[in-house]
């Protein structure tokens, strides 16, 4: 399968998930669009995975190629593709399908339990994806559940951690995809976010134990091969 992938930053790449998929035998590609890089044809690719990154969905007037993007998104998802979005990725496509993106009470950054929600269990994530976990997080913004969307997970900090629409469209707040390597690169470069508010822990709780990043790598790979089934 042809999977393309959309970079925001030059930090936050595929992370444990480029590997996987390259074993796998799918052919990759991607747009760095902050490198203001052109977008793909639509007909050309099976998947659309969209990363994260620091800027928020509404910041347009900053980042302008946020509106060819969105239209993008929405232009895979209506032509039936896999779409899966992490962080600012689901969040994208969360504005994409009318929903809101908004600031979240609290930011939330490091490894925290997300919780399965009962709806998820009648999609393909039913299985891939623990009715409790840890998991590794970093985000100020949040959204609300897309019209005809299933939510996935909430944590105490975030509610709506993620959603799931017609078993194809998978939207993340969390990352799965982190290893420990683009965690210390996250750190590097946005630190100052670690303000040591009440669901923000510091680099020293987040990187010393590399058994957490393998766990949630295996989560995220359970993920990938529900999506390859649900596509076989």
């Amino acid at each position: 399968m042809k999977i393309h992938h959309l970079q925001h930053v030059p930090f936050e790449g595929l992370g444990s998930m480029e590997a996987v998929l390259k074993e796998k035998g799918h052919q990759l590609s991607s747009t760095h669009l902050y490198a203001k890089q052109t977008l793909p044809s639509v007909n050309d690719i099976d998947w659309l995975i969209v990363m994260g990154g620091p800027m928020g969905i509404y910041e347009e007037d900053v980042y302008p190629w946020l509106s060819e993007e969105k239209k993008f998104i929405r232009n895979a998802i209506d032509s039936g593709k896999i779409v899966l979005g992490i962080c600012l990725g689901a969040q994208l496509i969360a504005d994409v399908l009318g929903a809101r993106v908004y600031k979240n009470t609290d930011r939330e950054i490091g490894w925290f339990d997300i919780s399965r929600s009962e709806e998820a269990d009648s999609t393909i994530l039913s299985k891939a994806i623990p009715e409790r976990v840890e998991v590794f997080h970093w985000h100020g913004d949040t959204f609300d559940i897309p019209k005809g969307a299933i939510p996935v997970a909430e944590s105490e900090a975030c509610k709506n951690q993620g959603f799931i629409m017609d078993d194809r469209v998978l939207a993340f707040q969390f990352h799965l995809e982190t290893t420990a390597e683009s965690a210390k690169s996250l750190i590097d470069n946005c630190g100052d976010e670690l303000d040591g508010s009440s669901y923000v822990q510091s680099k020293n709780e987040i990187l010393p134990d590399s058994k957490r990043f393998s766990n949630i790598n295996q989560v995220m790979l359970s993920v990938l091969e529900a999506l390859e089934r649900k596509t076989a």
